[in-house]
């Protein structure tokens, strides 16, 4: 552990310790590189949950260590933790998180409308969707994952 009034340091995951976050991620990083192709992927980092004999604490990361927001399953039932679905919603929000708010700007971005998109579920799958900028009907842009099918940088 640490000694008391320490702040512990962070620690990288390793691939494999987190099998179902990997996979979550590994989607996510596909979303960066299609819509932030100069941003690196995004990453996992650990830290000692403040109350001894917990699980740690994981969050999703930029390259640097910076993150933003709760650790991952926070209010997560532990039933639902090894769930595909539910790892690849709470890292893509997560990740949304972090992006948003420690490079200020907003993440995913429609290209049809030019607006932030919002973390949904369609036919229970995440899904980045798009308020269709008040004059259109929202709609989902692609599932969480696949943004590299529709995204296209001006």
């Amino acid at each position: 552990m640490y000694a008391p009034f320490e702040e512990p340091a962070p620690r990288q995951v390793q691939p494999g310790e987190y099998p179902v976050l990997d996979e979550a991620l590994a989607l996510i990083n596909r979303d960066v590189a299609a819509t932030l192709p100069e941003r690196e992927p995004l990453r996992l980092m650990a830290l000692p949950h403040w109350e001894e004999g917990e699980p740690e604490d994981v969050y999703v990361t930029l390259p640097n260590g910076e993150w933003w927001g709760n650790p991952l399953w926070q209010g997560y039932p532990d039933s639902r933790r090894e769930e595909p679905l539910a790892a690849l919603a709470a890292v893509a929000e997560a990740a949304q998180d972090t992006v948003t708010e420690c490079l200020w700007q907003a993440w995913p971005v429609c290209t049809v409308h030019d607006l932030g998109m919002h973390l949904g579920e369609a036919d229970g799958r995440p899904v980045w969707r798009c308020v269709g900028a008040g004059r259109e009907p929202e709609h989902v842009r692609a599932a969480v994952g696949e943004l590299d099918a529709v995204q296209r940088r001006r």
